[in-house]
């Protein structure tokens, strides 16, 4: 590949990684980000994100002279964007930021160059990006997806990043990428680009099946979870102990039951299905079925707490103390995006008469939301002043605490990690 200069567009828990990974192959990266703060962190060779082996190999890099970060996008050989993409109140994809990205890059795009999509998208909006382009540079000929044989001055695709937060740095090397250009000639510049780091199998494809094929794979996910979710419903109603029952259904040699806990979070499997719901509507009934269910979990565990709450109220004087064990949407990282445990926790700091208490041992901070209204404090001090236990991440700093435990205590273990008869942590939601 002769690309040798690459910028990533946005910083964050894909963008700062991916960009690290490019440097440490040797290309000259800029990484562009709208954050003025986090910009001078990565040029000091520190992160402002949590990822194992993330802040060492960008004190590498920045060290080295191959990444620097700025605010203002630089001409480069290949422009890398991966900004945020929420949905809006009706579950309609947001692009804003996409768009942004992309006239922010508009003035410095030249002959030659290729721009690829990583962001998860509805399907379509590579199209829309490059449209976004062409009307920021007329004087630039942009490719149009049912143009194959039409000649452009830039390509432009679709790469969706397919990582675990906790293992980016890896599985950003490791996994296969599916690579969507508009054009079949866009598909294969945006190729070599990834083929100069990606160990796994680069596999070509057009820009709409690579947007649906990220979409597919977290909504394959989503109904999943979905069904062990219901599953949990339904033995909390007929008293049977979920986490035995699905150990003994997975004896089976064809059944794999994943573990239900009290939603689903992160930026995709928690989004990426209403894009597919928003697109076809009529047709993705089971999507939305599985995004109901686990967007309803939640206000499953509240009742919970809100009958042991009642219990106590009646046994006792005092506010009761209710203990949030996990804030992030998974275990062992620091990302609260669309996380259900934070969701849960500021919904109980709504409750009247109670004190609730937060323990996340990934952050220093309450996020703004909690702040004023929730108490951070560190796992054994909690434990030992509380009245009501809600597990709701199976960090690994928790896994020994249920012998810490008071026994009068009353616990509410989402997760299966104290009281699941054989549960394993992972595949969790």
């Amino acid at each position: 590949m002769t690309t040798t200069t690459v910028s990533v567009i946005g910083l964050g828990y894909i963008g700062l990684p991916t960009a690290a990974v490019l440097a440490a192959s040797k290309h000259r990266v800029i990484g562009v980000d709208v954050n003025a703060a986090a910009v001078e962190t990565i040029n000091r060779g520190r992160i402002h994100i949590v990822e194992p082996g993330l802040e060492e190999m960008v004190a590498a890099a920045v060290a080295s002279g191959h990444l620097r970060a700025t605010i203002k996008p630089e001409p480069a050989d290949a422009f890398l964007i991966a900004v945020p993409t929420p949905f809006k109140e009706s579950y309609e994809p947001d692009l804003r930021y996409v768009q942004a990205a992309s006239e922010a890059i508009a003035p410095v795009l030249k002959k030659g160059d290729i721009v690829i999509l990583e962001s998860t998208s509805p399907v379509g909006a590579t199209e829309k990006m490059a449209g976004w382009i062409a009307a920021a540079r007329p004087d630039l000929r942009v490719p149009v997806f049912d143009d194959a044989a039409g000649e452009a001055d830039i390509a432009i695709a679709y790469c969706p990043e397919r990582v675990l937060p906790g293992n980016v740095l890896v599985e950003l090397v490791r996994n296969d990428r599916v690579i969507g250009g508009i054009t079949p000639s866009c598909s294969i510049a945006a190729q070599a680009v990834y083929a100069s780091f990606v160990k796994g199998e680069c596999i070509i494809t057009d820009a709409r099946t690579a947007e649906m094929c990220k979409l597919t794979e977290n909504s394959f996910r989503d109904v999943n979870i979905a069904f062990a979710n219901e599953l949990s419903l339904i033995c909390d109603r007929l008293s049977i102990d979920v986490w035995e029952l699905i150990r003994l259904a997975n004896r089976h040699p064809r059944v794999n039951i994943l573990q239900p806990g009290p939603g689903v979070g992160g930026h995709c499997i928690a989004v990426d299905p209403w894009f597919i719901v928003h697109s076809a509507p009529e047709q993705a009934r089971m999507i939305r079925t599985a995004r109901e269910v686990n967007d309803g979990k939640p206000e499953w565990v509240i009742d919970k707490v809100r009958a042991a709450v009642a219990e106590l109220s009646g046994r006792r004087s005092g506010a009761p103390r209710v203990t949030c064990l996990g804030l992030a949407f998974k275990p062992d990282i620091d990302d609260l995006r669309e996380s259900p445990a934070l969701a849960i926790c500021e919904r109980l700091a709504d409750i009247p008469d109670i004190e609730v208490i937060a323990v996340e041992p990934h952050i220093e901070t309450l996020p703004a939301r909690l702040a004023g209204r929730v108490r951070l404090e560190n796992f054994a001090t909690a434990l030992q002043a509380t009245d009501i236990v809600v597990l709701l991440v199976d960090h690994a700093v928790f896994r020994e605490g249920r012998n810490h435990l008071p026994s009068d205590v009353r616990l509410i273990d989402t997760r299966g990690l104290w009281t699941g008869t054989g549960a394993s942590p992972q595949d969790r939601s």
